[in-house]
């Protein structure tokens, strides 16, 4: 057991005073050249022994029940061992920290597409043969694919502040749009996989994974054991998005079926198949209705929404989480509704709620702009709220106006110009900009910090799924300790590890890294002891520890293994302060006046984001969630066949994720100076979301000031963007 911190009250700024300069610093990650030589091993790449091969079998109705399983219809396969089904087998993927697994479906179907049965075989090619002619029957019940055809719908209580229909009713201005965007997937680059391999009455799984504490007790869950017959290993994922939070049907298939066969057993997804059965992100309805007065002081706010999702799924997109806090007004009404459909489920996918909610939102700022003929950035810099405007909470620290004006200045927004007058030839040229706000969290999180002389090992079951976490942990305990980070050795993704809070809502770097940090804190409280001074009067700088007059090596202060363990909270000040990224985003366009295809010129993104623990990974991250703004404004589009729900596009050549040709080679993030001690004790904010909240926003309102008509179905497709300016005319 160890202490846990609660976070009561604001924090000293200990890692401003340690020296070893280290955080904060462009390091290049560990892991690194491991993965770009091919050395870092994935979940599918584990070579073991005697492992059979499972292959998913999936639903091919919308909604219904299973008659009947034909097994007489693959015997002739060679090398297929079993048809394995099982009460315990899941119908999605669990959201991740509830600790519990999500529905178990029995012999319903519940939408196309759905794991049905695990096909086993020696081979992965002799189990996808067989998984594809597998007979299967079926009753067939309606079903309703989409969210407009359906009357399961559940509309949730307004979430209200001041009076809204007085406030809209007196405004002077309005604007009150409809915007529409379609479900999105997250399409991580490692496609999800499994292998699960029992002994002696435990199981140990390797899976691609976010968040390996709630995993664990997840797998427990289906499976009816205990957790700590339960090992999880995942120490590299190729990206997850969201989409990797919970535990999905290839483990939990992967682990029934080695339970009974006795054999390791190996399930990797297709591509198709992580389009069919993922979580992906809600479509979306929005209305976001604005007013304001005529000297551009906003007065009413409401963005209402309709989302999708399964029976039984509590998750759901929360579209209008930033325009609840981003400007203030006199009234304020958000309402959800919940539309039930037989379709792949929806959950957590990058920056849930604010990825498509400002996109709606941000254009509605914008179109406000012009109405009142005050300029996109000054509207947004008159209604900055003091405090919090649903819930009154003093902001903990909040950089959007900073962000605002500087990336004005260093975008060149004063050369702007009208909408629709700016041209190079056949190509129409505009600027666009919208803010960027992302809450920012700090879960239960535990870490282990063992010094030996001047070496040091990290120890926790976080993630790291390509946003750097073995870097930024090295950092922080070198930084505590007085270390190069050369000689920390961080080991992560293994549930025999304290437990971390797992890769998810930009959180990871808040949590594990503050238990790091309190581990290691707890090393240089005993390293003062021993050298005899204060834990004030203690400086560690390049393997050397002075303090009271006295110098040592750590060679020699820590010849045996110093231990320490910590485990970090929220507490009194999550309720105190609002803690959240804020940042700004300018694009600029050109769009085809014959085509309608939309080219980004350039993006500059200015974010206001805590301390920066690593600078080359943290610009990484952002530039990463810009291109995903880039992708939601202009490309992505997961469509679905309305008569059974099954989806369309389900892989890469079809779901149209930026490529190189569509960023800009002149994209730039500048990260401000910002310490948030109300947030943790490391100072730090989220950081991989901020940069998709906004970014698209700003390319859809580039769009309209290049053609003087704004798109309101998303994402801005040149069909879309021809027949807009057409209407123009």
């Amino acid at each position: 057991m160890t202490d846990t911190f609660t976070m009561d009250s604001p924090q000293p700024r200990l890692l401003d005073q340690t020296g070893q300069g280290v955080v904060g610093t462009p390091m290049n990650r560990p892991d690194g050249p491991h993965k770009v030589s091919g050395r870092a091993s994935y979940t599918a790449d584990t070579v073991m022994d005697n492992v059979l091969h499972g292959v998913l079998v999936r639903a091919t109705i919308a909604r219904g029940k299973i008659t009947g399983i034909d097994r007489d219809s693959i015997r002739s396969i060679q090398g297929v061992i079993d048809v394995i089904t099982d009460q315990r087998m899941i119908r999605n993927p669990a959201q991740g920290m509830a600790g519990e697994a999500p529905v178990q479906p029995g012999d319903a179907v519940y939408y196309h597409g759905q794991p049905i049965a695990l096909v086993v075989a020696e081979t992965f090619e002799g189990a996808r043969d067989a998984a594809q002619r597998l007979n299967i029957r079926y009753e067939t019940e309606k079903a309703y694919v989409t969210p407009e055809g359906t009357p399961d719908r559940e509309v949730a209580d307004p979430e209200t502040a001041g009076d809204f229909d007085a406030a809209w009713k007196a405004a002077e201005v309005r604007v009150d749009q409809k915007y529409t965007t379609p479900s999105h997937a997250a399409a991580a680059m490692e496609p999800h996989a499994a292998i699960a391999d029992w002994k002696d009455g435990s199981v140990t799984l390797r899976s691609s994974l976010q968040m390996i504490r709630f995993n664990k007790k997840e797998l427990a869950d289906t499976l009816g054991i205990e957790p700590a017959q339960v090992r999880i290993l995942a120490p590299f994922v190729g990206g997850g998005f969201g989409s990797k939070l919970g535990l999905g049907p290839e483990a939990a298939a992967a682990a029934i079926a080695s339970q009974k066969l006795g054999r390791p057993v190996r399930v990797v997804m297709t591509r198709q198949t992580v389009f069919d059965c993922v979580l992906r992100r809600s479509e979306t309805a929005q209305r976001v209705r604005i007013g304001a007065t005529q000297d551009g002081r906003i007065t009413a706010i409401s963005h209402d929404d309709t989302v999708s999702n399964l029976d039984g799924e509590g998750f759901s997109e929360p579209v209008s989480q930033a325009s609840q806090f981003l400007y203030g007004a006199d009234g304020l009404s958000f309402t959800q509704t919940v539309a039930r459909i037989a379709a792949t489920p929806a959950g957590s996918v990058r920056a849930p709620g604010e990825a498509v909610g400002m996109l709606g939102f941000e254009s509605a700022m914008d179109e406000l702009a012009d109405s009142l003929g005050i300029d996109p950035v000054e509207l947004r810099l008159r209604n900055l709220p003091d405090t919090h405007p649903m819930d009154g909470r003093e902001f903990s620290v909040r950089g959007l106006a900073d962000c605002l004006r500087e990336g004005a200045e260093q975008f060149g927004w004063a050369q702007r110009g009208t909408a629709g007058t700016r041209r190079e030839g056949d190509w129409l040229i505009g600027m666009g900009m919208a803010s960027a706000a992302r809450s920012s969290m700090l879960v239960k999180s535990a870490a282990r910090v063992r010094l030996t002389g001047d070496r040091a090992v990290v120890e926790t079951d976080m993630t790291d799924i390509g946003t750097g976490t073995y870097a930024i942990l090295a950092q922080i305990a070198a930084e505590m300790l007085g270390l190069s980070p050369d000689n920390v050795e961080v080991r992560l993704g293994n549930s025999d590890l304290p437990g971390a809070s797992g890769s998810g809502g930009s959180f990871g770097a808040n949590s594990a890294g503050s238990a790091t940090f309190l581990a290691a804190r707890k090393i240089r409280a005993r390293l003062a002891e021993q050298l005899g001074c204060s834990e004030d009067d203690l400086t560690l700088q390049g393997g050397r520890a002075r303090g009271g007059n006295r110098e040592m090596a750590l060679t020699d202060l820590a010849r045996d293994e110093m231990q320490a363990e910590a485990t970090i909270e929220s507490g009194m000040t999550a309720k105190s302060h609002f803690s959240s990224g804020f940042g700004a985003h300018f694009a600029e366009v050109a769009v085809n006046e014959w085509t309608g295809e939309v080219r980004v010129r350039r993006m500059l993104g200015v974010m206001s984001m805590g301390r920066i623990l690593n600078e080359k990974t943290a610009r990484s991250q952002a530039l990463g969630g810009m291109i995903w703004g880039i992708g939601a404004a202009l490309t992505e589009d997961m469509q679905s066949d309305r008569r059974d729900g099954h989806v369309v596009t389900r892989d890469l050549a079809n779901y149209h994720v930026p490529s190189h040709a569509d960023v800009p080679g002149d994209m730039q993030v500048l990260f401000l100076e910002e310490r948030d001690d109300w947030a943790n004790p490391i100072q730090t904010k989220g950081i991989g979301e901020l940069g998709i909240s906004g970014a698209g926003a700003a390319v859809l309102n580039a769009i309209a000031h290049a053609t003087g008509k704004r798109i309101y179905d998303f994402p801005a497709l040149p069909d879309r963007v021809i027949a807009a300016m057409e209407a123009a005319l």
